[in-house]
């Protein structure tokens, strides 16, 4: 009968998060069509634009290890209803700063509700690698993150739907100059951002009537936390996977960030910005989310490193062709980059953790706290669209996703060092 319980209280606490996972997936999603709609009422380069993504990446480096101190002290539950308090109030934030007119507005907006995001991720990532045993935490990371990428998908659709309409195919072009035009484009994101906040709010009353279950079913996985990030400073394993982990993030939001413009250039496939979001949720995203459902099937039967390096290979092949600049050609390579990402972020997450040779909390915060380096990432890829060519931005991306096939056979010739 206990057993029973037992085994009711961790698969309750396994859906609690992977709904989480949907909603954080779903929310930060939106940045890409929002970097279009910004870019055309604001009339921003895409060094302008792309400051979006920096400021997530800000706050990630910021909030990280605050994060998993007040873990540590609140629970995760606690942190957990105050991560989504802090982005219901970005969400909300970003509608005061459009009424306003202020890019700068909607940036500091961005920054709360991506320091809520952070919150959020600290918390949920522990606990499900925590939720049963280190030998498939593999399994359980990809099955969760599955719900993230589906999150990304709908998220995508909605806010390419909602945020990028017939004014923002026109300001593509060049062609808003009037404020009526310009207060149409910032009314669409205010109702896209309100809808969140209103998700967001009913997420924070779910969880607060499952808060007693949730603990006891996670009470095991809190009691690994515990060490200072610092320990895994210490470690060659733990500091290379946070460096690949930021390299991927970052590769991922670069490729999503300028994906709308890129596949709206003529050279490329010419299609209007709208479809191009459309392209980029159900293509790209879409893509994520059908390769983490397999390749969470495949890890029953390939070994984690070895599907890491045939992804993280495959994933720089295709960026290799969008920069070949061959028409629609590199767009479906570029949108197919996507498939490959999938499994990267948990297999990544997971491996460093067995391998470490410290506490699991102690690298998680490591692990946490580098995905903010990826944010140069997003800057260099910047700087060469708008000093080259969106086609010859996506080198970086490549590189990145190489030096993650390294990661993958140098984790694969060391094998597993797991300390629970």
């Amino acid at each position: 009968m206990m057993q029973r319980l037992r085994k009711l209280e961790v698969t309750s606490a396994f859906v609690a998060v992977t709904t989480l996972f949907f909603v954080w997936g779903f929310i930060s999603s939106n940045n890409d069509p929002l970097i279009v709609a910004m870019r055309a009422a604001f009339q921003l380069s895409y060094s302008e634009a792309l400051q979006i993504q920096l400021v997530s990446f800000l706050a990630n480096g910021l909030m990280s290890l605050p994060a998993a101190s007040l873990g540590n002290r609140l629970g995760a539950v606690n942190t957990i209803l105050l991560a989504l308090a802090t982005m219901t109030t970005g969400c909300l934030s970003v509608g005061l700063a459009l009424a306003e007119e202020s890019y700068p507005g909607v940036l500091g907006a961005l920054f709360v509700l991506a320091l809520g995001i952070t919150m959020l991720q600290v918390s949920a990532n522990p606990l499900v690698a925590g939720l049963g045993p280190a030998s498939s935490s593999h399994f359980r990371l990809n099955f969760a993150q599955t719900f993230n990428s589906l999150g990304v998908v709908v998220g995508v659709n909605y806010g390419a739907a909602v945020m990028l309409g017939e004014r923002v195919m026109t300001a593509g072009q060049g062609s808003i100059h009037n404020n009526a035009e310009r207060r149409e484009v910032l009314q669409a994101v205010d109702g896209a951002f309100l809808t969140m906040a209103a998700m967001l709010t009913a997420l924070a009353a779910f969880v607060w009537f499952q808060r007693h279950r949730i603990g006891l079913a996670t009470g095991k996985a809190e009691a690994l936390a515990g060490t200072s990030v610092l320990a895994a400073l210490r470690s060659r394993w733990a500091v290379s996977g946070a460096l690949v982990i930021g390299l991927y993030v970052g590769a991922e939001v670069s490729i999503a960030s300028v994906m709308i413009n890129f596949l709206h250039e003529r050279t490329v496939m010419g299609l209007p910005l709208e479809q191009g979001g459309f392209y980029l949720a159900n293509v790209y995203w879409g893509g994520a989310l059908a390769g983490r459902i397999i390749g969470t099937i495949l890890l029953t039967r390939i070994a984690a490193v070895r599907l890491l390096a045939i992804c993280a290979g495959m994933a720089a092949f295709l960026c290799l062709m969008a920069f070949a600049e061959a028409g629609s050609v590199s767009g479906w390579a570029a949108l197919g980059v996507g498939l490959f990402n999938s499994v990267m972020f948990p297999t990544i997450f997971s491996l460093t953790l067995e391998r470490s040779g410290v506490s699991r909390s102690s690298t998680s915060g490591l692990l946490v706290l580098a995905i903010s380096f990826g944010a140069l990432l997003p800057f260099l890829v910047a700087r060469l669209a708008d000093t080259a060519s969106l086609a010859t931005a996506f080198a970086v991306p490549a590189v990145a996703y190489l030096a993650i096939v390294c990661f993958a056979w140098r984790a694969d010739a060391a094998g597993p060092m797991t300390q629970d």
